[in-house]
């Protein structure tokens, strides 16, 4: 017996967590819920689809609150979610499959489509955004270092073809907050690293912006995803100079 564990960490998601839970729940053998003391509806939602939900703090790097639902998790395999993702019937199927088989792996990446700003994103690099969420309890864990990092797996990892999607960025608003969140990191991570400054500086506030915005927009033809496609390229380009920025000048 394969039982799935399904395993989010969430603070002030209750805009998004229905959808998530909905699109999964079917499939679960337990969804483990770890909430950085939300004060919205969040624990209610989770709650209402029969999550065991643990409330903590909320850390800046959410990737900690995340390996806490792990570790709760007892289940033969570890689904780790976001609250803003959404898991298609196809997928499902793909993944009842991929537990069931008797097979020497132990993990899987999944593709996944990010939407941004009224559209699915096709080019710039964000397709297939692969990510290793799918793995066998006790095989898999988060560094829990950086906020766009990968779990790391022990053991051979296959692929999965069925798109797991994420509902990111509906509006500007929206991602801002989480540009001025991954900036923070960015800036804290400079400053752990002591790097030269007169060195940082052109490498974070030209060169590092630059090639960014090269590669996403004109190499990876971030172009044919129109406005928000520009959009992406010149903010996600943007994040070196003002977490540099940020680490000049905050205490």
């Amino acid at each position: 017996m394969n039982r799935l564990s399904v395993v989010l960490a969430t603070y002030n998601e209750e805009k998004n967590l229905e959808d998530c839970l909905r699109s999964i729940c079917d499939i679960a053998w337990e969804i483990v819920v770890v909430d950085g003391a939300s004060q919205d509806k969040t624990v209610a939602i989770a709650k209402k689809y029969g999550a065991k939900v643990s409330i903590t703090d909320n850390p800046q790097n959410f990737h900690i609150n995340k390996n806490k639902a792990i570790d709760k998790a007892v289940g033969d395999w570890i689904f780790q979610l976001d609250a803003d993702e959404r898991v298609t019937e196809e997928l499902k199927r793909e993944i009842r499959q991929a537990i069931g088989k008797n097979e020497q792996v132990n993990g899987y990446w999944i593709p996944r489509k990010n939407f941004f700003l009224g559209r699915f994103l096709k080019k710039g690099g964000q397709y297939p955004d692969y990510t290793l969420r799918l793995y066998k309890k006790g095989k898999g864990k988060l560094p829990a270092k950086d906020v766009h990092e990968q779990a790391e797996v022990e053991g051979k990892v296959g692929y999965l073809k069925n798109d797991l999607l994420h509902i990111r960025d509906k509006n500007f608003s929206t991602y801002m907050d989480g540009f001025n969140r991954y900036t923070d990191l960015m800036a804290n991570d400079l400053k752990k690293r002591k790097d030269g400054k007169l060195l940082s500086f052109f490498n974070f506030v030209f060169l590092k912006p630059a090639i960014w915005f090269m590669k996403a927009y004109i190499r990876h033809k971030g172009f044919e995803d129109g406005f928000p496609g520009f959009i992406f390229a010149l903010f996600s380009s943007l994040r070196f100079p003002v977490s540099y920025f940020k680490y000049l000048t905050n205490d």
